[in-house]
């Protein structure tokens, strides 16, 4: 059961330097974090709880308080699970943030009527961009919200045994072909929530996954996931990481990005650590600087930039020049491992 309550309070975080999955400058959230039963997801922190029994803030005047509030583009606005089918608040937020992309979930609610609504041929034209969060993994509901989307991409939580079955994820990757973006979104899960799982699925003791998700590391189980998430994301012609709104602008945030999710993936592959933080020490430097990376690159070379190690600096002036950075290729292409073809489980 979950009990709702209005209080004139909106979450709103600022981060300094693009963060994994969604690469977001500014949070915006109209509720509390904990929604979901029986298990909730927070999705600005990554982790799961059990949730039988909450009660769900509601945040009363939502634009008056973003127009108070310090935004920077680009902007998440977090509206899973079914508190937004009811309040509507998320889409409230839609309607006053230029670059936002909007989260929903399998129970929630689509923006639909949103940004769209603007003025023909404005910038307020364009249908709002809408990320799908796969939780709880109800392929039916899923589809039923492909099929109703115009501009999406899909995010899966990555949790055992739900979401790591490769039946199910190779389901879901045909279900959201036509999507901008499939990626995996690593997820904590506390004790409380692998309870909760059980019960869900009626595991018992004698059964391996039972066993597996109380007594042994799952964490090799779910980073071989989120690469075979990867692996299918890229066949089936999607972007394998969350897209943020304006991707395509060679922004200092968007360079940033780059670099990060370069980093993070050879973090994640133990592939080169001291390179790997190089890049990822780069990447918070290029998302601080005042002046545009395009203007330094017209002037001279992006080494330069006091901080930003050589690696970066060639990846970036491939980036500006309109090409895939051949090391970041490099990288991604050893991340795309599936399962099936020999990933660490």
């Amino acid at each position: 059961m979950i009990l709702y309550r209005k209080a004139a309070s909106l979450r709103v975080r600022r981060l300094s330097a693009p963060e994994p999955p969604f690469w977001c400058a500014t949070t915006i959230a109209p509720y509390s974090g904990k929604r979901g039963s029986p298990i909730a997801i927070d999705y600005l922190t990554s982790r799961a709880t059990a949730n039988e029994r909450a009660e769900v803030t509601v945040c009363e005047n939502v634009l008056s308080e973003i127009e108070r509030a310090r935004i920077e583009e680009p902007v998440l606005i977090e509206a899973t699970e079914a508190a937004e089918v009811v309040f509507r608040r998320g889409k409230e937020a839609l309607e006053v943030c230029e670059d936002a992309l909007f989260l929903t979930s399998t129970r929630g609610a689509l923006p639909l009527g949103g940004r769209a609504s603007g003025p023909p041929g404005g910038r307020d034209a364009r249908p709002p961009f809408v990320a799908i969060a796969t939780w709880p993994l109800d392929l039916a509901r899923l589809g039923e919200l492909f099929a109703e989307a115009t501009n999406y991409g899909v995010v899966i939580p990555v949790i055992y045994p739900i979401t790591t079955d490769l039946a199910a994820l190779t389901q879901l990757a045909d279900l959201a072909r036509g999507a901008k973006f499939f990626a995996a979104m690593p997820v904590d899960v506390d004790a409380t929530a692998k309870q909760a799982i059980a019960n869900e699925l009626q595991l018992k003791d004698d059964d391996d996954r039972y066993e597996t998700l109380f007594h042994a590391d799952v964490a090799p189980i779910q980073l071989a996931t989120e690469r075979h998430i990867a692996a299918l994301a890229h066949a089936c012609g999607m972007h394998d990481f969350v897209v943020p709104p304006r991707w395509e602008e060679r922004s200092n945030w968007n360079a940033a990005i780059l670099l990060t999710l370069t980093a993070s993936r050879m973090i994640a592959m133990d592939l080169d650590l001291d390179l790997a933080g190089l890049i990822a020490r780069s990447a918070r430097t290029i998302a601080e600087l005042d002046k545009p990376l395009t203007r330094i690159a017209e002037a001279a070379s992006l080494s330069i930039i006091e901080g930003v190690d050589e690696t970066s600096s060639e990846m970036l002036m491939e980036w500006l020049g309109g090409g895939e950075p051949g090391f970041a290729e490099y990288v991604n292409e050893q991340w795309r491992l599936s399962r099936s073809s020999g990933a660490p489980l």
